[in-house]
């Protein structure tokens, strides 16, 4: 029996894992695990730019009344929208005709391309996972915006979301310097004050941060404080496969160690009912373009991965950073 092209096995297995692969791009990392937990990992269908509405404003007719006192309907604006661009990734799965004809066995040549799309998977894992973290300018600004600026270490300037903070001080996250707004370099004596006065300036009522992402001096400052004391560990976190413990009623996750894109001496506290990683329906970790895609002047078949979408925002408040 004849082995089917190389490249309409790889594009149609890429299409096959397309949901597997996004299972496991989230579940490679604690903040998109949150968000597909959550139902924050959501498509959108076009459009110019990335449309998030955000709610910025209280109902100003509210008012205190009696008996036949006229009643204020004026017309509010409450709602508006923070714009993001569209972002793209690919990464490439190739198989040389060299390699085609040494493996043409079909055993053999199954097993060449499921490891070539295992490696093009994991390096699709890897690579969004350390993007989490970006502030949007890496590869001249063609990667997304991550963290670094969606919850800025500076915070009263920046665009995000093409809303200029500097302008509007409702679209700014907390941040906090342990030595500048705290008065010392973090220690054991005292991450855990500078944790507690860093989460009340983002409780609002019920909402409250639901994750902790630390970077290793961080996760090591708070996990030696709490050794005096019982360790709380989260269940949930630990069944996902992510190094975690407990604080307040938010799972704190170690996002260090290798390959660790977390920034030095960070403490993020997120409201992950604010936070998105949208794409493009027709573009979540899929096949591109043709079946059938050869190199115009080589010997090989190629098929791309891709993915097309950003982190967007729709509450900057209810986010805050804690850093050296």
């Amino acid at each position: 029996m004849a082995v089917p092209n190389a490249s309409e096995i790889v594009a149609t297995t890429i299409e096959n894992r397309s949901r597997t692969l996004a299972d496991n791009v989230s579940k490679s990392h604690a903040l998109l695990d949150r968000l597909e937990q959550k139902g924050k990992a959501k498509s959108a269908d076009g459009g110019r730019k990335i449309v998030q509405e955000i709610e910025f404003n209280e109902n100003g007719t509210f008012g205190w009344y009696s008996g036949y006192d006229t009643l204020n309907i004026a017309p509010q604006e409450v709602f508006s929208a923070a714009e993001y661009d569209w972002k793209q990734c690919a990464v490439a799965v190739s198989i040389s005709g060299l390699e085609e004809l040494m493996n043409s066995g079909e055993e053999q040549f199954i097993d060449l391309l499921e490891s070539r799309i295992s490696n093009a998977e994991r390096t699709m894992k890897n690579r969004m996972g350390a993007a989490v973290y970006g502030d949007g300018t890496a590869d001249a600004g063609k990667s997304i915006g991550g963290l670094a600026l969606l919850v800025a270490d500076t915070a009263t300037s920046g665009t995000v979301g093409n809303i200029n903070r500097a302008n509007w001080t409702f679209w700014r996250n907390i941040s906090k310097s342990s030595l500048v707004d705290y008065g010392a370099a973090a220690s054991t004596a005292n991450i855990l004050s500078y944790m507690n006065r860093t989460w009340l300036g983002l409780v609002r009522g019920v909402e409250k941060p639901d994750l902790v992402l630390a970077d290793n001096n961080y996760y090591r400052l708070y996990w030696e404080a709490l050794l005096p004391q019982q360790r709380f560990t989260s269940e949930k976190m630990a069944q996902a496969g992510f190094e975690s413990l407990k604080y307040m009623s938010a799972d704190v996750v170690f996002d260090g160690g290798i390959g660790g894109a977390c920034p030095t001496d960070h403490m993020y506290f997120l409201n992950t009912d604010y936070i998105y990683l949208r794409h493009h329906s027709r573009r979540r970790y899929t096949a591109l373009g043709q079946k059938e895609r050869f190199s115009t002047n080589q010997d090989a078949s190629i098929q791309l991965m891709g993915w097309a979408g950003n982190m967007t925002l729709s509450g900057s408040m209810m986010q805050g950073v804690l850093k050296a």
